[in-house]
């Protein structure tokens, strides 16, 4: 029986449930998982390659086949490097498709062994990316639901003390 290794490469910036929710599944359907965080020095991400990679292996520590790498450069290559003969890709509504399908065209035509299995995430997070959860947390709003618990404190820390989440609470009118 031929072991079929699959890589989900992302920027996990931050970590959310959605991310969660795809390597849950993607344990189940491939032998081994790579969860391969991109290092791109072009971009100037909120948590370092190393905080974000604590940050994965913590949460996906409950899943034998699941291991946490970082990668830089092309991904087709890595995946070579790793041995893996396929891709998991995240597909949230037909914008993130066109842009998926051009991704995984190229890909194979780079490398050829390499096939794309793009998976719809469960409904509660269909709506969800990194760059919302951070727009929402730097302006103030809650997160709470969005990303792990864990992931929630570490972007209390990071962000700006006057900013900390605080709850929001409707204000009454003044008593005169």
């Amino acid at each position: 029986m031929k072991k079929v290794i699959a890589i989900y490469p992302g920027s996990f910036d931050p970590l959310t449930n959605g991310h969660l929710d795809l390597i849950e599944r993607g344990s189940k359907i491939f032998d081994e998982l790579i969860v391969a965080i991109l290092r791109n020095p072009e971009k100037d991400p909120l948590f370092s390659l190393g905080e974000r990679r604590e940050m994965l292996e913590s949460m996906t520590e409950r899943w034998d086949n699941v291991q946490v790498d970082t990668f830089e450069g092309l991904m087709v290559d890595y995946a070579v490097k790793v041995k893996a003969t396929a891709v998991l890709r995240g597909i949230r509504a037909i914008s993130d498709y066109e842009y998926e399908l051009q991704m995984a065209l190229m890909n194979r035509k780079l490398e050829p062994r390499l096939e794309t299995v793009f998976m719809m995430p469960a409904e509660a997070y269909s709506y969800l990316s990194s760059r919302l959860v951070r727009e929402i947390a730097q302006l103030g709003g809650s997160i709470k639901g969005l990303v792990p618990e864990s992931v929630e404190q570490r972007l209390r820390a990071k962000l700006d003390p006057a900013i900390k989440f605080q709850p929001t609470t409707k204000t009454r009118g003044r008593k005169k």
